[in-house]
């Protein structure tokens, strides 16, 4: 199928584990909107665990693999639903929806697993930010802009990274700032793409303008 003007570029998407993982879901019935679902689902229990790892450090890699899980649906529902033929007209409603979900329930824990709490809630709200201008950019009628240098799979590249380094560091240190410093690095990350998407949609308008 023709590939839709406003699809997030993946590199994994085009990789065999990917295709047969696609297949797999395919041939297990599932909906696009239910892996969707699905990630949520993953997220909450990463969320879950970032919140209780200061206490049991283990579940800081619990939590990785939350967020490498709820990644992995991310690309599997718009594979299923584009690749596999099984789009529907509420497609678009929960290829957003849940993402936002997501990334506020990782976010907003990882923040209660760091010496600042807030600093998980400033994460969220830059990256609900980023999407906002990024959908605000394709209902302007220009095409979405997924650049960085702190889009979503970058922020949870990050959050998964700081996750490892947590989990090192509370084994061996028994402190509590690996996951602080992942967090900066998304906030101040997260702000440079809110500013870098609302100057391309500024110079799109100009452009634009007769």
């Amino acid at each position: 199928m023709a590939e839709p003007s406003n699809r997030r570029p993946l590199a994994s998407r085009g990789t065999g584990w990917a295709a047969r993982a696609a297949r797999l879901m395919l041939a297990s019935g599932l909906t696009p909107n239910a892996i969707s679902v699905i990630g949520i689902g993953f997220a909450a229990l990463g969320a879950w665990a970032l919140i209780e790892a200061p206490n049991h450090p283990s579940l800081y890699l619990a939590a990785a693999f939350g967020i490498q899980l709820r990644l992995l649906c991310n690309m599997l529902d718009g594979m299923v639903a584009v690749e596999g033929g099984k789009g529907s007209a509420t497609g678009p409603l929960y290829n957003e929806a849940p993402d936002r979900i997501e990334d506020s329930l990782l976010l907003i824990a990882a923040g209660y697993a760091t010496p600042w709490w807030w600093i998980g809630w400033l994460a969220a709200l830059l990256a609900m930010f980023t999407a906002y201008v990024r959908a605000l950019g394709g209902s302007l009628g220009f095409g979405q802009d997924f650049r960085g240098p702190m889009a979503k799979p970058h922020r949870m590249a990050a959050l998964t990274l700081g996750c490892l380094a947590a989990l090192g560091e509370a084994l061996w240190l028994e402190t509590r700032y690996a996951l602080a410093i992942a967090l900066a690095i998304i906030v101040v990350g997260a702000a440079l793409t809110g500013i870098r998407r609302v100057l391309g949609i500024s110079h799109a308008l100009r452009d634009a303008a007769p």
